[in-house]
């Protein structure tokens, strides 16, 4: 199992400020590699105009006040 595998309190985060820029709505399935794909994809599909700033862009688990303020 891992890091992301069954997690339901995923985004993406900006490498450069740590800001989260979205919350991946569904519960996170799949080896690591495949839930970053996953992930990257939804925004992507989101805004297409989005492929720069998935460049510098991760997954990363939400902390505990994020999760809870993105309900």
């Amino acid at each position: 199992m891992g890091k992301f595998d069954g997690n339901e309190k995923i985004g993406l985060r900006n490498k450069n400020t740590g800001k989260l820029i979205a919350v991946y709505p569904s519960k996170a399935q799949g080896t690591d590699e495949e839930i970053i794909k996953t992930v990257k994809d939804w925004y992507y599909a989101q805004n297409c105009s989005a492929e720069e700033e998935l460049r510098t862009a991760y997954v990363d688990l939400l902390t505990e006040t994020e999760a809870k303020s993105n309900k």
